[in-house]
């Protein structure tokens, strides 16, 4: 089966494996959901942040709370605020206090899940910040956060803290202000997907190279299935955000490069892996816009990247395979895509338990393949799909995916999230882009 036909296998609601869909209703016994939802009964449209901090080791972990923010937009959707509530290997949610109707939800991922998996974390403690991000609720509510046991994919408390609209705590200063060239603009933000391309390591003498960069990575994005087809449902920001010096940090060459987020390579000591520890710096740039999504470019010629769901996601501009490397973080970060490789080097190991199935729609488990691409394998494909030729264009339940060859199951033999070889998306994952550039847009129920 090609991937030109993935547009008969649409779904328009986002799926999640049975098991911990319906522990999470459990968890979610004690409040109620509002239907139809009315996005004016609990916010206003604009920003709340929070910034807190991820840390521990190896043995586990605490968030240790910083601040709150108010941000003059919100670029998130108006309708369904809790579409998300089941992604991400970490979730925030908000409640209302008074009637115990949850009001919004979102799922995410983060660098320190990563970093636990290291042998770094067997032996000392760090702490990463993060963020959040959601509509300023109009009436006092409890903030949570929660990440999914390794043991049974159920979410479980990691903090809670009450939010009151009214605290003189939530700072109203204005944010440091930075010109921003609309690269595409296609309408309303609350019913389109808004990406926000931040710059690093350009020098203000730079800024053009960033701005062509910028518009470079948005023709690409959308010639490849199946952002194509929807070019009018995005809004592409480019966000001025001069560094002091060119490049990026590479530490492992002893080349350090002064930039606006701290950018870096040898991330974890892998030298193709490149994030930035500054989450704060990333969202204090990305407040300039309204975003669903924050895409980093590096002005750097060196091949690598990095990317974390509904967190953001970075890679530079002047490699041979920067856009194709682009494609596959955007992947990560905007639709919640797993890796699908195996035989490739990483810094941390354990990160997916065999005996409980993840939430990533792109790989399984096997132990509720049900709620996965099932349905999608065509009748004559034997499961588990042999590597071989036969299978080359045909969704199967290939073994080896999320960083493993045995145990975890991909749905093709070669898929953007695999390698940079491959042709593009397998029609999996497309699935999954289109689910999110569905919600993002409001169009997710329309064609029910």
């Amino acid at each position: 089966m090609k991937c030109l036909s993935i547009i008969s296998f649409i779904a328009l609601t986002l799926t999640v494996p049975c098991e911990t869909e319906a522990q999470d209703n459990a968890a979610m016994a004690a409040v109620t959901i509002s239907d139809p939802f009315r996005f004016d009964d609990f916010f206003l449209n604009k920003t709340l942040r929070i910034d807190y901090f991820l840390s521990g080791d190896q043995s586990g972990e605490h968030v240790f709370f910083r601040e709150m923010r108010e941000e003059p937009s919100y670029g998130g959707p108006h309708h369904d605020l809790l579409a998300l509530k089941n992604t991400g290997t970490y979730r925030y949610i908000l409640i209302d206090s008074a009637s115990g109707e949850l009001m919004f939800s979102k799922g995410f991922c983060s660098l320190f899940q990563e970093w636990q998996g290291t042998p770094e974390a067997k032996e000392i403690r760090r702490a990463f910040p993060m963020v959040a991000v959601m509509p300023f609720p109009i009436k006092t509510a409890q903030f949570i956060i929660e990440k999914r046991s390794y043991e049974t994919g159920a979410f479980e408390k990691l903090f809670e803290m009450r939010i009151r609209p009214d605290d003189y705590y939530i700072l109203k200063d204005s944010i440091h202000r930075l010109k921003v060239e609309n690269l595409l603009y296609s309408g309303d933000p609350s019913d389109h997907v808004d990406v926000a391309f931040l710059a690093e390591g350009y020098t203000e003498t730079d800024m053009p190279k960033f701005i062509a960069d910028a518009r470079s990575m948005v023709d690409y994005l959308l010639s490849v299935e199946p952002y194509s087809n929807f070019r009018d449902k995005f809004n592409f920001y480019a966000v001025r955000s001069p560094s002091d010096e060119s490049g990026v940090t590479i530490p492992g060459k002893e080349l350090y490069v002064n930039t606006n987020i701290h950018s870096s390579f040898y991330t974890f000591g892998m030298d193709r892996y490149l994030t930035s520890f500054d989450t704060k710096a990333i969202y204090d740039i990305a407040a300039n816009v309204p975003y669903d999504a924050i895409f980093v470019l590096v002005n750097s010629k060196r091949y690598g990247g990095g990317g974390f769901y509904n967190h953001y996601c970075e890679g530079t501009v002047d490699n041979q395979y920067s856009k194709v490397v682009a494609v596959h973080e955007f992947g990560h970060s905007f639709a919640g895509l797993a890796d699908e490789y195996f035989n490739a080097e990483v810094t941390y190991t354990g990160f997916y338990n065999p005996k409980v199935e993840p939430w990533e729609q792109n790989i399984t488990t096997n132990n509720d393949f049900a709620s996965k691409w099932q349905s999608m394998i065509p009748a004559d494909v034997p499961v588990p799909t042999p590597r071989d030729s036969r299978y080359q264009d045909v969704i199967g339940m290939f073994e080896g995916g999320g960083y493993v060859r045995n145990g975890v199951y991909s749905p093709f033999m070669d898929c953007r999230m695999k390698s940079n070889e491959a042709k593009g998306f397998c029609p999996v994952c497309q699935k999954a882009i289109i689910q999110m550039i569905r919600y993002y847009s409001g169009t997710d129920k329309s064609d029910k």
